[in-house]
């Protein structure tokens, strides 16, 4: 809004108005010195939002003349500290100040001849440039203090965006991706059997039916939400939908056993807890090269723990850590204050987590 010169012609135009005005009032001074003074005053300040540091001395100039033709006190008083407040937002500090200083001594200076030839009373002077210096600095304070508010507002608005777009990036690599490597997995294990078991082919092609629906659902989910529908999201699954999950990777061929219970935990809790069994499976599949995988809950402490084992080839694959794989679980797990370890275990590769029970984030 500040960076705009039409802003500035109301102001601008006041100023000369209200300085004719002022000299009128004081006894009808000389209209065209009020006037020649007060236009370039005025362009000062229209000048700032192109060349900030040109328009301060400018202004000072003007300023400082008006007052050394002893003409009265009026708007005048506000050309530099408004010049100032248009250039602020435009210049650093660094490179703004010192014109600044300049403007400001000018027109101090063009009081102190007022006063010397005009016997204006050195008391009210000093009081008119101790007011006219606290102006500039609230000026240039104002100025910087809007500029760093509204760059504090945009970096705000890409966090939000940046956050989203990651959330959105992780919720289709957790449900879609988790769906295409079980489809894959399926229609392996269908080609495998397919001539000499058609019920187990069947079987594994009506998991791949199944699994694209409720991948399709998903995807259907989030692309509605990226599109601005404004219906409610799908809720994340948690632990109660741990039991479906473990039967779709069964059914792509791989032999999942679960050891314990969570019992009941906070909602986001669950939410992260299935997210990491979820990926772990699904990395799994993919990449392990495994026959069987454990998955434990256990909550003890205030805590929860989920580990996911498997007897695979024990590492992950090459950039899976900088992917939305595993970065993605620690991100979710470490935003709940819990702690999470991806690694080689006794045989395989093993994911823990432990995640707080008290949910107070």
């Amino acid at each position: 809004m500040l960076r705009s010169p039409w802003l500035w012609l109301l102001p601008a135009a006041l100023l000369v108005v209200g300085s004719l005005g002022a000299n009128h009032a004081g006894g009808g001074g000389p209209y065209l010195e009020t006037a020649v003074f007060s236009l370039v005053a005025a362009g000062a300040v229209l000048l700032a939002v192109r060349l900030p540091r040109a328009a301060l001395v400018l202004a000072g100039l003007a300023v400082g003349g008006y007052f050394a033709a002893g003409l009265s006190n009026g708007p005048m008083f506000l050309a530099v500290p408004l010049t100032l407040l248009v250039a602020a937002p435009r210049s650093r500090p660094s490179t703004l100040v010192p014109a600044a200083v300049v403007a400001l001594l000018l027109a101090l200076t063009g009081l102190v001849v007022r006063a010397a030839a005009h016997d204006v009373p050195a008391r009210e002077t000093f009081w008119e440039c101790v007011g006219l210096a606290a102006l500039c600095a609230g000026a240039a304070v104002g100025g910087w203090w809007l500029v760093d508010r509204s760059r504090m507002r945009a970096e705000r608005a890409g966090r939000a965006a940046s956050d989203e777009r990651l959330r959105m990036a992780q919720d289709l690599h957790d449900g879609v991706g988790h769906g295409l490597a079980v489809i894959a997995m399926q229609a392996g294990v269908a080609l495998h059997v397919l001539e000499r078991d058609p019920v187990a082919a069947r079987r594994s092609l009506e998991a791949i039916r199944d699994t694209s629906r409720e991948s399709l659902d998903a995807l259907r989910a989030e692309l509605a939400h990226m599109s601005g529908d404004p219906a409610p999201r799908r809720v994340a699954p948690g632990l109660s939908e741990l039991a479906p999950l473990l039967d779709r990777v069964r059914a792509g061929g791989l032999a999942v056993q679960l050891d314990g219970e969570a019992g009941v935990v906070p909602e986001r809790i669950g939410q992260a807890a299935y997210v990491v069994v979820q990926e772990s499976l699904t990395n799994v599949l993919r990449h392990a090269r495994a026959s069987r995988a454990t998955v434990a809950l256990a909550s003890t402490g205030g805590e929860l723990a989920v580990t996911v084992t498997d007897d695979g080839v024990g590492h992950a694959p090459a950039g899976q850590d900088g992917g939305m794989g595993i970065a993605g679980m620690r991100s979710r797990v470490e935003a709940l204050g819990g702690t999470f370890e991806a690694g080689p275990g006794a045989a395989g590769f093993r994911v823990r987590v432990h995640l707080p029970l008290d949910d107070d984030r």
